[in-house]
């Protein structure tokens, strides 16, 4: 009877702990007293003001500095390099002897035969005009001795132009970029003998891809920043585009020439922005405000705590940056976040708005502006 006595009590207080914790998981179940049962919170939405502000379109390239006069010289026929008198970096005018071939013996030879028959042929006319005059031999030898002296003559002088050609010269102005050959090296005909350019020539060239080659014209402006002068940004122009396309690379080459005079060299990289477009008083918006609809592009804008949907009409686009020409104007609330699944008159919280009844929830407390103690381990 005692055992029986002593269970009672235990069962009761194990039956009671039971229905405390059953009624705590019903309580924390049931729908929170501010969120009426069935009502949806609004969407939380993120929005940015329209603003008027200057919008261009800028086309970002690379290119380097590029003499468009360059000469590479060529010998004209074999033999031994002599009398090299320039060297990398030196500047020649026209004229200026460069270098030399060595002539041929064959050709020093038949120089010296050739003079030698020439004499022959003078005195031969000499003894033949003397002949004639005392008509001990009729004219026609005299016609015959004029024709054999100017054909000896013009052969002669074949010759000494031909050994001339060896001697090569400055065709113009210029800086000798590069010296491909030796003293006393052997040359082969057409083999490169230096290169020159004419720095009053260098521009910068920049290859435009096949995309965007209809948009560059002549005359467009252009910002340059050289590698060599880190710290510069030179302003230039699109002075010459060329009228194909690269079938290789299917680029499109364009020059610019800068404005101001800087001391350049060929091969120094450029990179350029080319301004394509530009609007100086345009109504701007981020670009993910933009959202596609059947009837074309819109946005949203919140006009008394709703999201109202406004077809636009857009212009130009510069990064994340967009032009409306038609359904906004400046200081707009443009909805750029958030717009996803929007439809057209639903009521819209604000991102940092305080929710109803979040004043006692301790999760929202910290966004509505009660910051977490910071450990000291945490970046600041």
């Amino acid at each position: 009877m005692k055992k029986r006595t002593v269970l009672i009590p235990l069962v009761v207080a194990a039956l009671a702990v039971a229905a405390v914790l059953l009624i705590r998981s019903s309580a924390s179940s049931r729908p929170e007293a501010s969120q009426p049962s069935g009502q949806q919170r609004p969407p939380t939405v993120r929005t940015q003001p329209a603003v008027r502000e200057a919008l261009s379109v800028v086309l970002e390239l690379t290119g380097s500095v590029e003499p468009y006069r360059l000469a590479r010289l060529a010998g004209p026929a074999e033999g031994p390099v002599t009398d090299l008198r320039v060297r990398e970096g030196d500047r020649v005018r026209t004229g200026d002897p460069l270098l030399s071939i060595g002539r041929r013996t064959g050709v020093d030879a038949l120089i010296v035969s050739l003079q030698e028959e020439l004499k022959k042929e003078q005195d031969n006319l000499r003894r033949t005009r003397q002949l004639v005059v005392r008509e001990a031999v009729p004219a026609e030898q005299l016609d015959q001795a004029t024709v054999a002296v100017e054909r000896v003559r013009a052969q002669l002088v074949q010759a000494e132009e031909r050994a001339q050609d060896y001697a090569i010269a400055a065709p113009w102005n210029g800086v000798v970029s590069h010296v491909l050959v030796k003293e006393g090296e052997f040359v082969a005909p057409r083999m490169p003998l230096l290169e020159m350019y004419d720095p009053s020539s260098l521009v910068i060239q920049a290859a435009v891809p096949e995309r965007h080659a209809a948009e560059v014209r002549r005359g467009m402006r252009v910002e340059v920043r050289l590698d060599a002068y880190p710290t510069e940004t030179m302003s230039g122009r699109i002075d010459r585009v060329y009228p194909y396309l690269d079938l290789a690379s299917r680029t499109r080459t364009m020059e610019i020439a800068l404005d101001e005079s800087v001391d350049l060299l060929p091969g120094m990289f450029a990179r350029l922005r080319v301004l394509l477009e530009t609007a100086d008083e345009a109504v701007v918006v981020p670009l993910e405000a933009i959202v596609a609809t059947p009837g074309g592009k819109a946005v949203y804008v919140v006009e008394e705590g709703k999201a109202v949907r406004r077809p636009v009409q857009t212009g130009i686009e510069d990064g994340n940056r967009i032009q409306i020409v038609a359904g906004v104007r400046p200081g707009d609330q443009i909805i750029v976040a958030g717009n996803e699944n929007l439809r057209d008159g639903v009521a819209v919280s604000l991102s940092g708005e305080k929710k109803a009844g979040d004043a006692h929830n301790p999760d929202t407390a910290s966004h509505s502006g009660q910051q977490k103690p910071q450990r000291q381990d945490e970046p600041r």
